[in-house]
């Protein structure tokens, strides 16, 4: 029977965090406990601030424990339309600050003593089409030019050698991108958070920020606080605490599966490079081996806004045997899903309105960009110079008729499907409702 919880939780369990007193006064009121949340309350924490983080839910119930692991930094835009929608300067500025928070990321791990089975393994992706493989040919080029990360094209001829598939017309090998395990990764952080100082209320929901004075005053289910600062770092789980961010972020169910375990020789068969694994398409996959090596763990857009059907995780299934046809008898032990946030920039974002600061907007890249966003928003609260940062700029648009419920995803996902099969005619039925 598959289980409808992340695979993550078997090793690293959610907390429920003792009850702690609530402080009427604050330094610093944040609201969420994620990856965002924790960054910027270690940060201030750290620096002697007062500091109070609440969340709905447990600490890390949303995004943070039920992601892949895949340590990538993406951005949805690619170079050259980044330098068109900001400009060349900018777009030079966004994809250097990538290559930092990826190392940095790197750095908090073996700094702190974390141990989230972080590996740098690389990652391979796969080109659905010979115009992709063009496209992450001149991708690499970028990346070895002007970021200096190692990177190289794998013809389909050679591609058996990185990937046990022919389902790809090739593809394209980054050496910088590596994974680790996010419940363990988000425990870790809880732990330090927790140990600086901070004060966390789980399950402890924020029901309104307004302007006070020189401060605000925050609501909350178990009373006021008083904060000289507040961040939000809500990202996909983000409520009606904010309509106006509401309009902007637009949560995206994003669904992966586990299989059962496989054998040593047919996962060094079908992942001979222990990659984590993306590819071109509109409704794209990702992928990865656990971190024992043992399973693989598949993911991909989930196209519902309600309940937990049973057809997303069989549409994932097929997708999977898809690339993998060695495996269409292996169990599927685990389903789940959690929100990204998608902006109408489709850029990760953090910035201010009104005093509050904002770290959000992922696009489905939180594990290197939520720790480093919420960091950043903490040191701008300190008034550090370390706190520029080229997500820095104007908030993202709000999206027209949107106010909280993506009525439209459906209608996106079944067009994305559309576009993916007339691709790929040949191919079985990869997703969509039966």
């Amino acid at each position: 029977m598959i289980r409808n919880e992340p695979y993550w939780w078997q090793a690293a369990p959610l907390q429920t965090l003792p009850r702690q007193t609530l402080a009427s006064r604050s330094d610093v009121v944040i609201v969420g406990a994620g990856y965002t949340g924790l960054s910027a309350g270690l940060t201030l924490a750290r620096a002697g601030r007062s500091v109070q983080i609440f969340d709905r839910m447990k600490p890390g119930e949303g995004a943070s424990t039920r992601n892949g692991g895949i340590a990538s930094g993406n951005l949805r835009p690619g170079h050259a339309q980044l330098a068109k929608r900001f400009g060349l300067e900018h777009a030079d500025r966004i994809l250097a600050e990538g290559k930092l928070a990826r190392e940095d990321l790197a750095q908090f791990i073996a700094a702190e003593g974390i141990q989230c089975d972080f590996k740098i393994t690389g990652r391979f992706s796969g080109a659905s089409k010979a115009a992709d493989y063009e496209a992450l040919a001149r991708e690499s080029d970028l990346l070895r030019k002007s970021l200096g990360i190692e990177s190289f094209v794998v013809p389909k001829t050679e591609q058996r050698a990185h990937l046990g598939s022919d389902f790809y017309q090739g593809g394209m090998v980054r050496t910088d991108i590596g994974g680790l395990h996010p419940a363990k990764f988000h425990a870790g952080m809880l732990a330090r958070t927790l140990a600086a100082g901070a004060i966390i209320h789980g399950e402890t929901g924020v029901t309104g920020v307004r302007r006070d004075g020189d401060g605000y005053e925050v609501k909350t289910v178990r009373g006021i606080v008083k904060a000289r600062h507040v961040i939000l770092g809500t990202n996909g789980y983000t409520d009606k605490v904010d309509p106006w961010l509401r309009r902007r972020m637009v949560p995206v169910r994003s669904r992966i599966i586990a299989t059962a375990p496989l054998s040593d020789n047919l996962m060094r068969t079908l992942m001979p490079k222990r990659y984590m694994l993306s590819e071109t398409r509109k409704l794209h996959y990702y992928y990865r081996p656990s971190p024992d090596g043992q399973r693989i763990l598949f993911g991909g857009r989930d196209g519902t806004i309600a309940g937990d059907p049973d057809w997303p995780t069989a549409s994932l299934r097929r997708a999977l045997i898809d690339i993998f046809p060695e495996i269409k008898d292996v169990e599927i032990t685990h389903s789940w899903f959690g929100h990204v946030a998608m902006n109408r920039d489709m850029m990760p974002r953090v910035f201010t309105r009104s005093g509050v600061r904002y770290a959000a907007g992922y696009c489905g890249s939180g594990v290197v960009w939520a720790r480093w966003a919420g960091q950043k928003a903490a040191l701008q609260v300190l008034g550090e110079d370390a706190g520029r940062c080229a997500l820095d700029f104007r908030p993202p648009p709000a999206v027209p008729f949107y106010t909280g419920t993506p009525y439209f995803m459906p209608a996106v996902f079944a067009w994305l499907t559309l576009q993916d099969r007339l691709n790929h005619p040949h191919r079985s039925k990869q997703a969509g409702t039966p």
